[in-house]
C-alpha cells in the first residue's frame, strides 16, 4: 500500500465515521422531538429513552450508510482538489481508475460488513425498539400476538387470535381441512377456546371446543373438553416467529421462514424478496461510490454544488427505484432474486458507463 493510498484510505474513513455520527445525531433529534409528547404521556423514565434511540441507531445507521459513504468521497475528493492534491496526483501518471482503487476497496470492506449489520444487528436492535414500544409508548400493540393466519399445509388453514408465548398456548382457534382433490370443500373443522403444546408428547392439545366433519351435504358434530391433535406441523416456536415481522428476523431466521412457506404451500415470494434485499442494499454505498466518484474528480459547470446535488438526486432515484421494483416482485410481476438486485443491476451499469465516460 503506497503513501497515497493510506492518505486517501484515512481521509475516507474519517468522513464516513463523522458523516454516520451527524446524520444519527440529527436524526434522533427530530424523532425525539416528535415523540416528546409520547414519552412524557407515558412517563417514560429517561434512561429507557436513551435504551430506545441506542436501539434506534443501528436502523439510521443502516439507512444513512449509502448517504454517509457518498458525502465522504465527495468531501475527500473535493478537498483534494481545491487543495491542488489531485492536481499533482494527475500530474504523476495516476489514472483514475488508481486513484478510485482506496475508495473501491475500503467501500468493498465496508459492504461486507454491512452485510452482517444489515442481516443480524439491525434485527436485533429492531426488535428491542418494538418491545420498548409496546411496553412503554402503547404502540404496535395490534401487530405483535394477535390475529395469527396461516397455511399449515396445501389442505389445511390455521386461524389464531392470540398466542400466549409464556404458556405455549392459542387462544381461540380454528383448524380448517380442505379436499386434495378440491380444495374448495372442506372436509373437517376444528374450533376452540384454546390450544396447548404438551412437550413430552410434543403434540397440541385443543380444549373446550366442536369438531365437524363433513360429508357432502351431511356433518357431524363431537364436543369435546380435550382432543389431542397429532398431525400439525407447527411448534410453539414457529407461532412465536410467525409474529415478528420481518424487520425483526435475521438472516437464520428468514432463511428459516422461507422453508416453512414452502412445506406449507404458501409463496415465499415476499420474504425471498426481503431476504435477498438485506444482501442487495449492502452493495448500496459501492454503487453510490462507483457512480459519484467519477463526477467529482472532473470539474464541471456549476462547481461543487452541482456535483452534490446531482450525486444525492441519483441516489433518490436509486432507492426509489429499488423500492418501486421491490413492489413489482412482491405482486408476482418478478422473480424475487433479480427483484432485489434489479435496481443494482441498473445502476451499477450506469455507473460502469458514466466511468468509462468519465475516462474519455
Amino acid at each position: 500500500m503506497k503513501i497515497l493510498d493510506k492518505y486517501l484510505i484515512k481521509q475516507f474513513v474519517q468522513t464516513i465515521l463523522f458523516g454516520l455520527l451527524a446524520f444519527t445525531i440529527i436524526f434522533i433529534v427530530i424523532d425525539a422531538m416528535e415523540n416528546l409528547d409520547d414519552f412524557i404521556d407515558q412517563d417514560v423514565s429517561a434512561l429507557t429513552i436513551l435504551h430506545y434511540y441506542v436501539v434506534f441507531s443501528p436502523e439510521i445507521i443502516k439507512l444513512m450508510t449509502p448517504v454517509g459513504v457518498l458525502f465522504a468521497a465527495l468531501f475527500t475528493a473535493g478537498r483534494a482538489a481545491n487543495l491542488s492534491e489531485l492536481t499533482a496526483i494527475k500530474a504523476s501518471g495516476v489514472s483514475l481508475f488508481r486513484f478510485m482503487l482506496p475508495f473501491i476497496v475500503t467501500t468493498i470492506i465496508l459492504s461486507m460488513f454491512s452485510v452482517y449489520f444489515i442481516g443480524y444487528i439491525v434485527p436485533m436492535a429492531n426488535k428491542t425498539k418494538l418491545n420498548i414500544e409496546q411496553q412503554y409508548l402503547k404502540k404496535n400493540l395490534s401487530f405483535a400476538g394477535s390475529n395469527i393466519y396461516f397455511q399449515d399445509s396445501k389442505t389445511r388453514i390455521i386461524s389464531i387470535s392470540f398466542f400466549d408465548e409464556s404458556a405455549n398456548k392459542a387462544n381461540r382457534i380454528s383448524i380448517q381441512d380442505f379436499n386434495p382433490n378440491d380444495i374448495t370443500r372442506m372436509t373437517s373443522r376444528i374450533d376452540a377456546i384454546s390450544l396447548s403444546y404438551d412437550t413430552l408428547k410434543h403434540v397440541w392439545i385443543a380444549n373446550n371446543g366442536t369438531k365437524r366433519d363433513f360429508n357432502g351435504n351431511q356433518q357431524n358434530i363431537e364436543y369435546f373438553k380435550n382432543l389431542e391433535v397429532n398431525n400439525l406441523n407447527f411448534k410453539p416456536s414457529d407461532l412465536s416467529q410467525k409474529q415478528q415481522r420481518p424487520s425483526e428476523m435475521n438472516l437464520d431466521e428468514l432463511d428459516d421462514l422461507i422453508e416453512s412457506q414452502k412445506q406449507s404451500g404458501n409463496n415465499p415470494a415476499s420474504t425471498l424478496i426481503e431476504y435477498h434485499a438485506r444482501f442487495a442494499f449492502a452493495m448500496t454505498s459501492l454503487i453510490v461510490v462507483l457512480f459519484g466518484l467519477p463526477i467529482s474528480v472532473n470539474k464541471r459547470k456549476g462547481g461543487v454544488a452541482s456535483q452534490v446535488g446531482l450525486n444525492i438526486l441519483v441516489t433518490f432515484l436509486y432507492l426509489v427505484f429499488m423500492k418501486v421494483s421491490q413492489a413489482f416482485g412482491k405482486n408476482g410481476a418478478m422473480n424475487p432474486l433479480l427483484t432485489a438486485w434489479f435496481a443494482n443491476i441498473i445502476f451499477i451499469t450506469a455507473a460502469m458507463f458514466n466511468l468509462w465516460r468519465a475516462r474519455q
